[in-house]
């Protein structure tokens, strides 16, 4: 028996994914997640899980970076992006942040349960596509995430960009309360305060808590004006 989390904030292609990976892996055993932040409770509440498919696009995941802090915390899972967007720069980014394997929404159901034997073997999966999207890639602008410019935060939009559990922790973060404190007032796992304080960073684009809160304070302000 395998556990695979699926993550993604598109319901039909959600269940469409566990159909087929039930269809061809009968012993898998499969749970689904529309945002991140149902994706990191089920981590921690479904332990141990094997393998972790999620959409680089949907709420609270906005690059494959966010997840470099959470890979030491389940060193056991494999995780995988699986997203619409085929460009070698999005294929490489997941690869570069120590992700398993890139999985495109355009390849076959066939391809899709292959790319998840190949993962949960323990092997890095590529798409055959990684060298036609190399050719787009070239073609195409590099694009970063909304509110982000040179790593720094510019907009409310960085607020907007956070799931309402990231916006908790945030408050929190910037009241001066430890991960553990977090965790205890929120009810979750400190390991998934650590996951949520690192994407809000990650997102407001600020190196620690007192920038994370200065941040904030002016994001406020202007919201505010």
């Amino acid at each position: 028996m395998c556990r695979i989390v699926i993550a993604d904030d598109h319901g039909l292609y959600r269940r469409g994914l566990r159909d087929a990976l039930v269809a061809t892996i009968p012993d898998a055993e499969t749970f689904e997640a529309q945002n991140f932040d149902t994706a990191v409770f089920l981590l921690e509440e479904k332990t141990p899980v094997d393998l972790a498919i999620l959409d680089l696009h949907m709420p609270g995941l906005m690059t494959p970076e966010v997840l470099v802090d959470v890979l030491p915390i389940y060193p056991d899972t494999r995780f995988a992006i699986i997203s619409g967007s085929e460009t070698k720069s999005a294929i490489l980014a997941t690869l570069s942040a120590g992700l398993h394997g890139f999985i495109a929404k355009s390849q076959s159901d066939e391809e899709v349960a292959h790319a998840v034997k190949e993962i949960l073997a323990g092997r890095i999966y590529v798409p055959a596509l990684l060298s036609q999207a190399s050719e787009r890639s070239r073609m195409q602008p590099a694009v970063m995430p909304d509110g982000l410019r040179n790593g720094r935060s510019i907009g409310i939009g960085s607020l907007e960009g956070l799931t309402q559990r990231q916006r908790d922790v945030l408050k929190l973060m910037a009241e001066g309360y430890s991960n553990k404190e977090i965790a205890r007032d929120l009810q979750i796992a400190e390991a998934t305060t650590k996951i949520h304080a690192a994407a809000v960073m990650r997102r407001l684009g600020v190196r620690n808590r007192t920038e994370a809160a200065v941040m904030l304070k002016t994001l406020l302000t202007k919201k505010s004006n």
